[in-house]
């Protein structure tokens, strides 16, 4: 049995809360099942700034290289100097985000069940800006290679899907960066003829999303299209806290929340932990994949359906309209985990 070395970066606010909470249903997924996973706990984010004048230190980057995969809890407002500063020092260009509804959450519709893959290191949030005078200026870079290989994913993970992919862009409007995503996308499309292909500007999709969002399938898009779009398409089936996402590279990645830290529920224990038990599952599956585990894989699959029965039982924080803390939902998540036949 493979010993694989993670990565844990807490993170700020409500992060450390939901790694603990996390922790402890990888703790049932090792009792369960032959996983192995050996965790090295590292800084970074606004504590890690405040205390040493770094948001990501080196030692922790390199840590990082020396691992197999990377958890990472939210951060706060310096994440654009670490989980933007890992995706492009990693080259982690797919950023993966499932929407799932799971029975007994406040969906939208119980059949939702989609995924975004979104272009994760080119458009706006490369970060080129200046001024000029009084004129400020952010450049969209995009690139060939970024949108063939992001088009690629897409239809990839389409395949073992409902075979169908929406690429969603503003090429009426932005003509060449747009115009060159859409054109290669429709180009990539031809490799994958099973795999049915439509387009939607980011408008109608965002409006879409909401009107009909049982008839998507897998999403792919540029980086800041896709962040919003995702985040949107969170509120539909309980909000951000249902919300995994990850960043995957060729030959590495990192699985975090969806969303920020939450500084004001800091202390509350009343955070939803299914974002970051849900990216935890994300990282499994990649382990399993990548190194054809399949203990890994059914761990995955165990955390997903424990997930589903503690929420369909009502075992959930009062936002779902339960009774328990953070730490006491993921408890019962891994006891779920302990007894489930798969």
């Amino acid at each position: 049995m493979p010993k694989y070395k993670v990565s844990l970066i807490p993170g700020d606010g409500i992060g450390p809360e939901l790694t603990e909470a996390t922790l402890k249903v990888l703790e049932a997924v090792q009792e369960r099942f032959n996983v192995d996973l050996e965790f090295i706990e590292l800084e970074a984010g606004d504590a890690c700034f405040e205390k040493r004048g770094v948001a990501l230190p080196e030692e922790t980057i390199q840590a990082i290289k020396e691992s197999h995969v990377c958890l990472k809890g939210p951060v706060g407002e310096t994440a654009a100097d670490v989980i933007v500063k890992l995706r492009m020092m990693f080259d982690l260009y797919a950023n993966l985000r499932p929407i799932k509804a799971y029975p007994g959450a406040p969906c939208l519709r119980d059949d939702i069940d989609l995924i975004f893959v979104r272009e994760n290191t080119e458009g706006l949030y490369k970060g080129f800006e200046f001024t000029i005078g009084d004129v400020a200026i952010g450049l969209r870079v995009i690139t060939r290679s970024g949108c063939e290989r992001i088009a690629k994913k897409a239809f990839a993970i389409a395949q073992k899907r409902k075979k169908k992919v929406t690429a969603v862009h503003k090429a009426n409007v932005m003509k060449k960066t747009c115009g060159l995503f859409a054109e290669v996308c429709r180009e990539v499309s031809k490799m994958f003829p099973e795999v049915s292909f439509n387009e939607q500007y980011v408008d109608a999709a965002s409006m879409r999303l909401i009107k009909e969002p049982q008839k998507y399938d897998v999403i792919v898009t540029t980086n800041m299209f896709g962040d919003i779009l995702s985040d949107e398409a969170a509120q539909l089936i309980g909000g951000l806290g249902m919300a995994p996402g990850g960043n995957i590279g060729d030959n590495f990645a990192i699985f975090e929340p969806v969303h920020g830290s939450a500084p004001t529920r800091v202390g509350k224990h009343t955070a939803n932990p299914c974002s970051m038990i849900l990216a935890s599952k994300m990282m499994l599956e990649w382990l399993g994949e990548k190194y054809d585990d399949q203990d890994c894989l059914n761990a995955a699959a165990a955390i997903d359906r424990a997930v589903s029965e503690s929420i369909r039982k009502g075992l959930v924080i009062p936002d779902f309209g339960g009774k328990l803390t953070t730490l006491e939902m993921s408890r019962a998540i891994a006891e779920e985990i302990i007894r489930i036949q798969l």
